[in-house]
This record gives structure tokens, C-alpha cells and sequence, in this order.
């Protein structure tokens, strides 16, 4: 009978350090990251025969009033807010709402012309 102690093995490393840095670092860019803002109000996007998706990042609401919304600011602030934002890329898009009347986006297509934005895709739905 052999009364000797059985060879030790050599410990291995714990692997808790290891998960608690990335449960960390989860919890980092969880807390870090912006995530995309609700509509600011409700908007029904008018009808069109098209297939292409709008493609410009900054998002312009136009509710049936008119009354425009852009990133927690209103109508004139949030022109300037936008034409701030835009930088040199003039390519905005615009999600007006269906009874917006034509005489009231004219008149946003021209405050935004003024304010140095020439170009907006309007966001639309097929039939």
C-alpha cells in the first residue's frame, strides 16, 4: 500500500477577474452609448410610388402645424441647432407629416435654404 501524498498539480488561474472586467466594460458602453431618441411627436409620412431609401443623418420632424422639431429643440432654434450640426454636408432629411400643407413646407424649404441647407430627401411611404 502506498502511503505517499499524490503529486500536487499546479493550480490553475481563476478565471472571475477575467469575466468581472468584461461584465464591466459591458456595463460601460451600455451606460456610454446614445441611443437612437424616440419621434419627438407623431408623424404620418405622405404617400409616393418610389423605391429609394432616405440615406442623410440628421433628422428634421415637421408635424401637421408645421411646427418643426430637431435633437430636444423647436422651430427657430432648431434651425440653426441643424445647420449647426450639418457642418458642410447640406443633405438633411425630412419627415413631415402628410397634412402638412404645401404653402408651410415651402416656406421650411426656404428657412432652410437660408440657413446654408440645400438639399433634403423627404421621407415618404408607398401606397
Amino acid at each position: 500500500m502506498d502511503l505517499t501524498e499524490a503529486p500536487r498539480r499546479p493550480r490553475t488561474e481563476s478565471i472571475v477577474p477575467m469575466i468581472n472586467v468584461v461584465f464591466l466594460l459591458l456595463i460601460f458602453f451600455l451606460m456610454t452609448s446614445r441611443l437612437a431618441l424616440p419621434a419627438p411627436f407623431e408623424v404620418t409620412p405622405p404617400d409616393a410610388a418610389i423605391e429609394a431609401e432616405p440615406e442623410a443623418a440628421p433628422v428634421l420632424y415637421i408635424n401637421a402645424e408645421g411646427r418643426m422639431h430637431f435633437d430636444g429643440a423647436e422651430d427657430g432654434e432648431a434651425l440653426t441647432r441643424l445647420a449647426a450640426v450639418s457642418g458642410g454636408n447640406p443633405v438633411l432629411q425630412l419627415r413631415a407629416d402628410a397634412r402638412l400643407e404645401a404653402k408651410a413646407l415651402a416656406r421650411i424649404l426656404r428657412q432652410l435654404a437660408a440657413a446654408g441647407l440645400s438639399q433634403a430627401e423627404l421621407v415618404v411611404r408607398q401606397p
